[in-house]
């Protein structure tokens, strides 16, 4: 008779990494806003905005920490972001693993250049 089998076949498309990918995304976010809003209320009350200010302020251990965790918080949420967009709009499997390389050399160049500059500090 009927030789079909439901519930055999298993279909692959898209990201669905689901929650997992929907929490790393509000967590970097998170630290994202942290550290905009140190940014933001240090532009607003400081009292010297010189060069001499900022770098006194960026290399303070604890913005610098702040800082550095903000960079990787930021390639991770960009990867996320990007990979999901890959994942659920590029068919082709070859385009589609040249794209995620790329991405994935072009946010390991942009980590290592900021943590580079911040450890410069």
């Amino acid at each position: 008779m009927n030789n079909i089998k439901a519930g055999t076949e298993r279909v692959v498309t898209g990201a669905h990494y689901g929650w997992k990918g929907w929490l790393a995304q509000r967590v970097t976010g998170v630290i994202i806003f942290i550290w905009v809003a140190v940014m933001a209320l240090h532009w607003l009350f400081a009292s010297d905005l010189s060069f001499a200010g900022w770098n006194a302020f960026m290399g303070c251990g604890a913005v610098k920490t702040l800082t550095l965790f903000t960079i990787l918080a930021v390639v991770y949420h960009a990867w996320i972001g990007v990979r999901d967009i890959w994942m659920d709009y590029v068919k082709s499997a070859r385009v589609r693993m040249f794209l995620h390389v790329f991405t994935i050399l072009w946010l390991l160049g942009c980590a290592l250049y900021g943590i580079g500059a911040v450890l410069a500090i």
